[in-house]
């Protein structure tokens, strides 16, 4: 069974900027379609970012221009880096497959945009 740990992040200023991290077990993830998945409080869980195994990205509107996928297949994690961060982009970040069936949720990372 793949487990996914995110980690990277953390409270930040508006217009300020987080890297978070995925790693998953298992060397499925080389050939897996992946994405990026958030929860605000009292929203449903929404995709923001996806990427194919072979690397191109596909985005939310919300976050284009802003947040960027990318992966290492040979550390088996996915990445998200998060420039010009808005309030609204607060949100309980979790890594998953771009696409059902979905793999058991890890436990996200909280990302905290205030000032």
């Amino acid at each position: 069974q793949v487990q996914l740990v995110e980690s990277g992040g953390g409270l930040v200023q508006p217009g300020g900027s987080l890297r978070l991290s995925c790693a998953a077990s298992g060397s499925i993830f080389r050939i897996t379609a992946m994405g990026w998945y958030r929860q605000a409080p009292g929203k449903q869980r929404e995709s923001v970012a996806t990427i194919t195994s072979g690397g191109l990205p596909n985005y939310a509107d919300s976050v284009k221009g802003r947040l960027t996928i990318s992966r290492d297949n040979v550390k088996n994690t996915v990445y998200l880096q998060m420039n010009s961060l808005k309030p609204e982009d607060t949100a309980v970040y979790y890594c998953n497959k771009a696409s059902y069936p979905i793999w058991p949720w890890g436990q996200g990372t909280q990302v905290t945009v205030s000032s």
